[in-house]
């Protein structure tokens, strides 16, 4: 993708190489890391994400500045077509509406342009914090994907499911 994509006020940009070691000092902050975990190498597994045709990663930019990574793939079968979309948001930069906007300009994206006639999106059943951002964007619950990660503890935790279809996208924050 080469595209940028401008949000009310974040900048969803692709990620180059040069992005690696500020993704992965993101990855690894501990609010972060406890909801993606990753390699004990975060630089070499966000390096691989590059490269891997199913990961498209693009960098959160508020004014310039590097705040966040978000990325999506997708369901090529026909009869099954729909986009997954996936966050992570330096921490200090929480609560200010920037997860919102991120995956509201990402949603639209991939809705408008890459005619994408449903998303998907799983956050972990007790990040309630994530469930609202998803929420104000119009995703919608689907169910609890029981024991659907591993935690950092080795123990399994539930998923929520929740999905977006192109006509429920909200405009802005309500």
């Amino acid at each position: 993708m080469e595209t940028i994509l401008y949000g009310a006020a974040v900048t969803l940009r692709p990620a180059v190489p040069s992005d690696v070691a500020a993704q992965a000092a993101i990855r690894a902050k501990p609010e972060v890391y406890a909801r993606w975990r990753g390699d004990a190498d975060l630089a070499a597994e966000v390096a691989g994400d590059l490269g891997d045709p199913g990961v498209n990663l693009l960098v959160i930019e508020l004014d310039g500045r590097t705040v966040g990574g978000i990325q999506w793939g997708e369901e090529t079968d026909p009869d099954y077509r729909h986009a997954n979309i996936d966050v992570y948001l330096d921490p200090a930069m929480h609560g200010r509406g920037l997860g919102t906007d991120a995956v509201r300009t990402l949603a639209r994206h991939l809705i408008t342009d890459q005619r994408f006639h449903r998303l998907v999106i799983d956050p972990a059943a007790d990040n309630a914090a994530a469930i609202r951002c998803y929420t104000k964007v119009g995703f919608r619950p689907v169910g609890i994907m029981r024991n659907y990660e591993r935690g950092p503890d080795g123990s399994w935790h539930n998923g929520l499911l929740m999905d977006l279809l192109a006509d429920e996208l909200t405009a802005h924050d309500h």
